[in-house]
């Protein structure tokens, strides 16, 4: 344990946390999800993902409260690792949305053209197969039927954070597949024009 003095008004409970104590960190989530909920939503607009990053922090905190033994202002550390992680949940969101939008840009100039529509299609749909077979199930149910997180968790047996990070990583993989194809197929349409 540290020398440094402690100064937050929660350092008793902070450390019985650390230790591992359930009803100590069942008393700071109480004090705190609604306060921390609240901040959330006015940075993220939106108050599903302010639940969720509320919860995504509890857990980290659960899971790393080790590290609770070197907090000394708990509310200030609360606020900054939960700004930091909604931020990156709407850099995250955005991506996704900037992605769409681009193919659905797209789409608007194919529409002229059948063949490059279906081949926009189909590139979303290879990326979309590629994902594993509960990934790929995951992400279906969450973008073509509109099912929230608890529902997709109920039908399929899996926790709401499994589900959560299966949606995530999909995202990424199905983003990260389509850019690359993307930028191939650019590539050799600029050879052409020179």
């Amino acid at each position: 344990m540290s020398d440094l003095p402690i100064i937050d008004e929660d350092s008793e409970l902070l450390l019985l946390v650390a230790r591992g104590d359930e009803k100590a960190f069942s008393t700071i989530f109480n004090k705190y999800h609604n306060r921390l909920g609240s901040h959330l939503f006015r940075i993220t607009r939106s108050h599903e993902l302010a639940q969720e990053v509320v919860q995504d922090i509890f857990l980290k905190i659960w899971i790393n409260r080790e590290e609770l033994f070197s907090v000394r202002n708990f509310k200030g550390y609360l606020y900054v690792i939960s700004k930091n992680h909604a931020l990156n949940c709407l850099k995250r969101n955005a991506l996704e949305n900037e992605l769409t939008s681009e193919l659905d840009d797209n789409q608007d100039f194919a529409t002229e053209d059948n063949y490059e529509e279906s081949t926009q299609y189909l590139l979303l749909d290879e990326a979309i197969d590629r994902l594993p077979p509960q990934q790929r199930q995951v992400y279906l149910m969450s973008r073509h039927e509109r099912l929230k997180y608890t529902e997709i968790a109920a039908r399929l047996s899996l926790s709401r954070e499994t589900v959560k990070r299966y949606l995530q990583i999909s995202s990424e993989s199905i983003t990260s597949y389509v850019r690359k194809k993307l930028i191939v197929s650019i590539f050799i349409c600029s050879m052409f024009l020179f």
